[in-house]
């Protein structure tokens, strides 16, 4: 592997290095993806069935081992299933009747999950819940929309899932500008079979349950992409006619917002099973080959979750507070995709959207060391635990690439500090060819300085590469 310095000088004199990293990392705990359907805003209203399962919260509860989609039931069974039967996942309904929430108690709170998936809603959202859904994004969460034609209002309350889509995204509470950097067209189009883009990397497109060729409509709308209020906003798959990678015409579009992830897509067809409760008129969208529909929604379903969930080896520990912790994103900028520093507080190249190293989301990270000599970055960014709140909990997404061979010897090192004192530290033993999430407790309130420093002192390049971070306080 190129160290960065010679990196840089290959680029400008050839164009494109091809950056290759051969050493795995060491083995880790078992992950779940924890992923929650909704079902509280009339997602069965008419002839609609976007469940599951009829078992809820748990479809456990109607077959604990599935194996086809009539082992649950409802229209997104096979969904369900398919996820299921990975052994990786672990899913749960939020019924009708609930609240969407974000930071309670509740064991279906949002802050309890990973992806939340909300197929089609029929009901509006309330304030809070729209807060609710933007902060959990914020923070590191993956949101899934799928939206159907404007119209297709299921129980005639004047809200059909265009409306819902679009208030979310301008009546929030949280970022009324345009925050993912796509709106929802109000549009009806009747039977189409959009082509996805080409590309051999994006996660959706290439994912692990399969290569999306396409997709198809059967009475949907698309969406209108705006790249200059969200530069990590992207189309993925497109209508005849229609530009790949363009603004318009867009039919599956997926993007980021603070630490999170977003994908929306315009019909529920697609996801449609065929199969669901007595009285419903269902289409087998699912495996309607005009379109690789399954492997859409199920690269974009493990996309949106991440890395999931490493369970603990022991509980975290509880501390009466006397008080009330408002909980909420404490980062600034903590995707980078501002494409400056600021409110990061960095060493000089840093800050990077070179392509020769990509990001986890977007087209920004933080890229320290990788010179292949003795070298030093810092990258910090002071927060403020507030009153009421005892700790806080520090995520962000880490690959450590380098050129070491050693299996036993650190080093080049990257310390995580807050204030004076040392979270953790990883080295070129921690190499690995992806992002890894990784999960730190900050302990105590008031002002605290988060502090990554990157320390190469080999002749062998080590790039610790950052991206969205995410502090979050809690009681």
């Amino acid at each position: 592997m190129l160290n960065r310095a010679l990196l840089a000088a290959a680029i400008v004199a050839a164009g494109t290095v091809a950056v290759v990293v051969a050493q795995a990392g060491p083995s880790e705990a078992a992950v779940t993806h924890r992923v929650l359907f909704d079902n509280s805003k009339a997602e069965t209203a008419g002839n609609a069935d976007w469940i599951i399962s009829t078992s809820q919260p748990d479809p456990l509860g109607q077959n604990p081992a599935p194996t086809t989609e009539s082992s649950w039931t409802g229209a997104l069974s096979s969904w369900g299933v398919a996820l299921q039967r990975t052994g990786e996942y672990s899913l749960k309904t939020l019924p009708a009747g609930n609240t969407i929430t974000y930071g309670g108690s509740g064991a279906l709170d949002l802050k309890n999950f990973d992806e939340f998936v909300m197929p089609e809603p029929n009901a509006p959202l309330s304030a809070a819940e729209k807060t609710a859904i933007m902060r959990f994004i914020q923070a590191g969460g993956g949101f899934f929309l799928i939206v159907d034609h404007t119209g297709s209002d299921r129980n005639n309350d004047g809200w059909d899932s265009v409306r819902i889509a679009n208030d979310l995204m301008t009546n929030n509470g949280v970022n009324n500008s345009d925050p993912f950097g796509f709106s929802v067209d109000v549009n009806n189009i009747g039977t189409e079979n959009p082509v996805a883009i080409t590309s051999s990397t994006d996660p959706v497109i290439n994912g692990p349950f399969g290569k999306v060729r396409g997709s198809i409509i059967r009475n949907g709308s698309t969406q209108t992409l705006r790249p200059a209020d969200n530069a990590t906003v992207k189309g993925l798959v497109y209508r005849t006619g229609f530009t790949p990678g363009g603004t318009t015409g867009a039919f599956f579009t997926t993007s980021t917002f603070g630490a999170g992830r977003v994908a929306v897509w315009g019909d529920s067809s697609p996801i449609d099973d065929g199969t669901g409760q007595p009285g419903n008129t269902l289409y087998d969208g699912w495996n309607d080959t005009a379109g690789t529909n399954a492997a859409l929604a199920l690269n974009a379903t493990a996309w949106l979750a991440g890395s999931g969930t490493t369970p603990p080896t022991t509980p975290p520990a509880t501390t009466p507070t006397g008080g009330t912790c408002p909980g909420g994103q404490l980062f600034g900028n903590p995707g980078f995709e501002t494409g400056a520093a600021s409110p990061w507080t960095a060493t000089s190249g840093v800050v990077s959207n070179d392509t020769s190293m990509p990001a986890h989301g977007g087209s920004w990270k933080a890229w320290l060391d990788g010179y292949g000599a003795a070298h030093t970055d810092t990258l910090s960014q002071t927060v403020t635990i507030p009153a009421g709140c005892t700790r806080a909990t520090l995520s962000f997404w880490l690959r450590v690439a380098t050129d070491e061979t050693t299996t036993t010897t650190a080093y080049d090192t990257l310390t995580v500090a807050a204030g004076s004192a040392t979270l953790a530290t990883y080295s070129n033993l921690d190499a690995s060819t992806a992002y890894r999430q990784r999960t730190l407790t900050v302990t105590g309130t008031g002002s605290v300085k988060i502090t990554f420093t990157g320390v190469e002192g080999s002749k062998l390049q080590t790039s610790f590469l950052l991206d969205d971070l995410s502090i979050i306080p809690s009681s």
